[in-house]
């Protein structure tokens, strides 16, 4: 599969797949209107769909503020999880903020997300906090992980 990978921005028409992907993903998933917001309102927004083929199987979300970046959200279609997917595209949203001179990014993660927390560690985040609570739908906590980017080993694949 990771040879027919093909990245590109998210647009609106992709919504119909991301959503399906988001709330295969995540309890409390994203809704519609929180991603036509970030297409078409936010200013420091940018979201990136994966393709395999003409299938949209995955996507990554961020906020560019001044030197930072800010992860908002990252899912793989449950069928293609595991094949560094998700890895292509933190690999390739992490490289191009670094050749742009952004210093850090950050992100949260649920503790319990173990799959998460391996990969964000492969990419040299660590755990610099805990937002208490964070998660409304079970009260879970947040870590709250940080890469400085001008030290962060690259580990993205070159697939897309």
């Amino acid at each position: 599969m990771a040879s027919t990978l093909a990245m590109s921005g998210m647009t609106l028409d992709d919504l119909d797949e991301v959503l399906a992907i988001e709330r295969a993903s995540f309890a409390t998933p994203w809704s519609r209107a929180a991603f036509r917001y970030e297409l078409t309102k936010n200013r420091v927004a940018r979201c990136l769909v994966v393709r395999a083929g003409h299938e949209v199987v995955g996507y990554i979300c961020l906020w560019e503020i001044g030197h930072e970046i800010h992860i908002t959200n990252l899912a793989v279609h449950p069928r293609v999880r595991r094949q560094g997917i998700a890895r292509t595209l933190l690999g390739a949203v992490l490289e191009e903020a670094r050749r742009g001179g952004v210093a850090q990014a950050f992100l949260e993660v649920r503790p319990t997300n173990t799959g998460a927390l391996g990969l964000y560690r492969r990419f040299g985040f660590e755990v610099i906090g805990r937002r208490k609570g964070y998660y409304f739908d079970t009260g879970e906590d947040a870590l709250v992980m940080e890469v400085r980017l001008g030290e962060a080993p690259s580990v993205g694949s070159s697939a897309v």
